[in-house]
């Protein structure tokens, strides 16, 4: 008799990996679909950011005087409601995680013979592409209404690449919200709390200076300002390495502060 030939019980990590990937991007169709079959999603997503364009190009912009932006205040505007509308498309995130959990479906999904990790990533993967498809989209309504690039291509691919990823950062303490509070409406009232301070107190729509003083020190030093001042550099030119460096650092910031919290809240999560 010859002995049995044995055979590993438990998956390589090459094969884990694989079906993790797998998993995620089940999940990540599932969401996008999902987003395509709602009206309500597109309309808060698309619909509210072309608003904003038109109401500052046209309501509030000859009332802003910027100083040496050639193309004036469109091109100074435009960055700015990109990285408005890449905060506030986080709002999304939370609401569809409360949503789920409220509704049991994240329970259903985690007792499926699939990976734990792929509904959280595969939540996270679709908001990104949901990001860029907005992005595009916004950039395409700027230039309906006069905003052009003027610092070259690999620039304004750069910026595209950035607020994509500001995005993702923002929709990670999203998730945290999301599943932390568990409530849609509460989700919701909270986020309006933190996410409308940062955007409207910043350089997204006018300039730092004329803010009062005590209001300077806070909009100077403040995560959505670095990271438009970046984007607003590498789209109509200027100094892009100090606020670059700035940026990253915050992004690495939330990162590392808010992925691990939201794993944490969703294993918790019932």
């Amino acid at each position: 008799m010859t002995a049995a030939t044995s055979v590993p019980l438990t998956p390589s990590l090459r094969v884990r990996l694989g079906w993790t990937v797998t998993d995620t991007l089940t999940i990540t169709r599932r969401n996008l679909i999902v987003w395509m079959r709602v009206p309500a999603y597109l309309v808060f997503t698309l619909v509210q950011p072309v608003i904003f364009v038109v109401l500052f190009r046209y309501v509030f912009g000859g009332a802003i005087p910027v100083r040496g932006v050639a193309g004036g205040y469109v091109d100074y505007l435009m960055p700015g409601i990109i990285g408005q509308t890449a905060a506030f498309g986080s709002f999304a995130t939370a609401i569809a995680l409360a949503q789920e959990l409220k509704k049991g479906v994240i329970d259903r999904l985690r007792s499926m013979p699939m990976a734990r990790s792929a509904v959280l990533a595969g939540r996270l993967v679709a908001d990104t592409g949901r990001m860029f498809i907005t992005v595009l989209v916004i950039i395409g309504v700027g230039y309906g209404v006069g905003f052009r690039f003027s610092n070259g291509v690999l620039p304004a691919l750069a910026m595209i690449l950035l607020a994509t990823v500001f995005g993702l950062a923002i929709c990670t303490i999203s998730a945290f919200t999301g599943l932390a509070i568990g409530d849609e409406e509460s989700v919701q009232a909270f986020g309006l709390i933190w996410v409308f301070p940062l955007t409207f107190i910043s350089s997204a729509f006018v300039p730092i200076a004329t803010m009062p003083g005590w209001l300077q020190a806070f909009a100077k030093n403040q995560p959505v300002t670095n990271v438009i001042d970046t984007m607003r550099a590498m789209a109509i030119g200027g100094p892009i390495e100090t606020n670059l460096l700035k940026s990253i650092a915050w992004l690495v910031a939330i990162f590392a502060v808010f992925v691990p919290l939201a794993i944490r809240a969703y294993r918790r999560a019932s």
